[in-house]
């Protein structure tokens, strides 16, 4: 058997939020998990592709992230979901979390 460490162990009750929207040319549906967790940045699921990644307002600026977080081929998509994504996702401050 593999001897694991394990770096952390955390329970919260986390706000999560589902939010569906179209951009008149695809449907795009979401879930937002608001944590304490990983520096207050936000968890974004996207239901469809089951991709996830953690987001913050500066993150939704890199397009090409967004295209690679959720295997998004069309930049006009990925673009769509980051104008979306902006109205949702509140600005954190930078807070260490591993000292």
């Amino acid at each position: 058997m593999i001897p694991f460490e394990k770096l952390y162990d955390e329970m919260e009750n986390a706000n999560v939020r589902f939010i569906g929207f179209t951009d008149g040319q695809k449907r795009f549906d979401f879930g937002i998990v608001y944590t304490t967790l990983f520096f207050g940045k936000p968890l974004v699921i996207c239901l469809q592709s089951n991709c996830s990644a953690l987001f913050d307002p500066n993150d939704l600026e890199n397009i090409d992230y967004i295209q690679s977080a959720f295997n998004v081929r069309e930049k006009e998509e990925a673009a769509a979901i980051a104008e979306f994504l902006k109205s949702e996702i509140p600005a954190t401050p930078f807070e260490p979390q591993y000292e």
